[in-house]
């Protein structure tokens, strides 16, 4: 099943990424972009690492700009 219809990324493939050591949203869109385009599957992918928060108010929590969804993972990138 995809997880990112943008990029074709599948529930399989993050788990492949969180297995090899991505822990967050965006170490998951640096591995394979997943999140960087519409930005819809971001909380899929934090519920599939375990995490339910949202990427704004982290963003806002580290003192960054809270930014648009793709804005905000490649500044994070």
């Amino acid at each position: 099943m995809y997880v990112c219809s943008c990029f074709q990324v599948t529930e399989a493939q993050v788990q492949q990424h969180a297995g090899s050591g991505a822990s967050t949203p965006r170490q998951i869109a640096s591995a394979c972009k997943a999140g960087t385009d519409c930005g819809s599957c971001v909380r899929r992918i934090q519920a599939l690492l375990g995490r339910g928060g949202c990427p704004r108010r982290e963003l806002a929590e580290e003192g960054r700009p809270v930014l648009g969804p793709v804005e905000a993972l490649e500044d994070a990138a």
